[in-house]
């Protein structure tokens, strides 16, 4: 038997594939949810805005998980993994036997931990949960203060104002997104959403959620206190890995995979979110985007299976803002210098992260990728 804990993305395309490559033993998918697996991106986007159904979301038909006699079983919360019995126990005390497990548990929303960040309007965005609450702040209208300014929270903002909200977003970053698009490029974003009517407070920090059972203020490092009705925390998210720690996986930023994606533990596997992978190419690294779920996912399922090729997909991701789409290829956690090519100012240009000479990383917005070949060092070729 194999076990799959975890019901997102990249459980739900691993299960898919184990059958499309012919194994036919039984099959476990385990969720702590109780909605069959789906797609986070639209939470913060066309979802949330209500342009797009529920239905839309999922990453199958709910027909098709008894049609492949995949085992899908939702509320299913695993609290135990004993590799010595290769059993995992969940916690009504059932416990499920397993030749191989999966691991493809996703990332938590992370918390801010701050007087009143408990108030009741103080909202993350993970799950359907969240977006459906978020969406009924957003068509009650009002004033929205967005903590973070990263994928999530520059997505939320976007949304909130589209739906005609007022927006404040507050960030430690000088411009939006500096962490992973750097100074210059996030500053296309800060005047984007400038332009958009969003209060921008950056290099600022949070000290407080104020309110008498719901947050009416957000107060800041300065003192300064924001008057609001909602506020989303977009501060990053970090990998569940109580699990594999207590069970004697090797666990480091996420559980440590090979290139294979098995983990320090034989038979037991890793993929997503939670999967710090050794990329053949790029080292170490863990990426939390949709691309990777989607991808990753299936070939932990063919390694299961004895596949003894490494995972060596390159980094995707996509962000949809008002009416700017962008696209990211690569992987740039330091750089020597961004070349940029196009219009920057009309929002319609490609951006290049390189390192001595070679291009880390690409992106487009409002623009195709191009041909890394065509880049060099200090400009065009």
């Amino acid at each position: 038997m194999f076990v799959i804990v975890g019901a997102g993305m990249a459980g739900a395309k691993a299960a898919e594939t184990l059958r499309e490559e012919g194994f036919d033993g039984r099959l476990v998918l385990l969720g702590a949810e109780d909605e069959r697996p789906y797609e986070r991106p639209p939470l913060s986007k066309d979802y949330l805005r209500g342009e797009s159904k529920r239905a839309g979301a999922y990453v199958h038909a709910a027909g098709l998980y008894a049609e492949l006699e995949i085992e899908l079983r939702l509320g299913a919360t695993v609290t135990r993994v004993d590799p010595g019995a290769r059993e995992v126990q969940l916690a009504d005390g059932e416990r499920l036997g397993y030749e191989r497990l999966l691991l493809t548990t996703g990332a938590e929303a992370r918390r801010l931990r701050i007087p009143g960040a408990d108030l009741a309007g103080v909202h993350g965005l993970r799950t359907f949960a969240d977006s459906d609450a978020l969406r009924a702040r957003l068509d009650a209208g009002g004033r929205l203060v967005v903590v973070g300014a990263g994928w999530i929270g520059s997505e939320v903002a976007a949304s909130a104002r589209q739906r005609g909200m007022d927006v404040t977003m507050i960030a430690p970053e000088a411009v939006p997104l500096e962490r992973v698009l750097g100074r210059e490029v996030g500053a296309v974003y800060r005047d984007l959403h400038r332009d958009h009517g969003v209060d921008l407070r950056m290099e600022a920090g949070v000290t407080a959620f104020e309110g008498d059972g719901r947050v009416e203020r957000v107060r800041l490092h300065d003192g300064t206190a924001i008057e609001c009705d909602a506020v989303v925390v977009g501060v990053g998210a970090v990998p569940p890995t109580g699990l594999a720690e207590a069970a004697g996986l090797a666990v480091e930023n996420g559980v440590l995979v090979d290139g294979r994606l098995e983990t320090s533990v034989p038979g037991i596997f890793a993929a997503g979110d939670v999967a710090n992978h050794l990329h053949p190419d790029l080292g170490r690294l863990r990426v939390e985007h949709w691309d990777n779920a989607l991808h990753q996912g299936p070939a932990a399922a063919r390694a299961m299976l004895g596949a003894d090729e490494p995972y060596a997909r390159t980094p995707y991701f996509f962000s949809d803002q008002y009416d700017v789409g962008m696209e990211y290829s690569g992987f740039a956690a330091s750089w020597d210098e961004v070349v940029l090519r196009g219009d920057p100012a009309g929002l319609e240009f490609n951006a290049f992260w390189l390192a001595g000479g070679r291009v880390l990383a690409q992106m487009g917005v409002n623009a195709p990728l191009t041909e890394l070949s065509t880049v060099s060092q200090g400009g065009a070729s």
